[in-house]
């Protein structure tokens, strides 16, 4: 029984774990590291329902999971960052594809985000899930989830036009 758990298991997380892990990197405004550490949690949680959800939805739960996750973590105020009085060398804008300046620039915009709208906006519009699904994945009403992705998206609108910066 614990061997057929485990290939049902280690094949969901082969199959899905990048783009959980993508999800994560949206929803902690591109912060990698929180992102890994947010997969990992949730595949733990994962682990111990495995038996309840494999055959329902796995995916459901785990990106409720990192949905509740990443708005807790949002919260807390000290993640161990220090001050520093001057910022490390920037890399020449040459040697940075526009492809990975765009995607950085959305993540430090969905970065300013509340958790709220930030996880509205990613799985409505980057995981491309109905409005139910995402009321369902943040617990709250169908309307308020409907309303968290629109403010999201407008905040990313103005967001990403007051940052006018060429790309290339």
């Amino acid at each position: 029984m614990e061997q057929v758990r485990a290939d049902g298991f280690d094949e969901f997380v082969a199959a899905r774990w990048s783009a959980l892990l993508h999800v994560a990197r949206l929803l902690t405004g591109g912060d990698r590291q929180r992102a890994e550490d947010l997969v990992q949690e949730a595949l733990v949680k994962l682990w111990f329902a495995w038996p309840k959800v494999a055959e329902q939805a796995p995916e459901a739960y785990v990106r409720t999971v990192l949905v509740r996750m990443a708005a807790r973590s949002a919260k807390r105020r000290w993640w161990g960052e220090r001050p520093v009085d001057q910022l490390p060398d920037r890399a020449d804008p040459g040697d940075v594809s526009s492809t990975v300046a765009e995607r950085s620039r959305l993540e430090g915009a969905l970065a300013l985000l509340t958790p709220k709208q930030r996880a509205a906006v990613v799985l409505r519009y980057y995981e491309d899930l109905p409005e139910a699904q995402v009321a369902e994945a943040l617990g709250c009403p169908v309307g308020t989830a409907r309303s968290h992705a629109s403010r999201g998206v407008a905040r990313l609108r103005q967001i990403l036009s007051d940052a006018v910066r060429p790309v290339g």
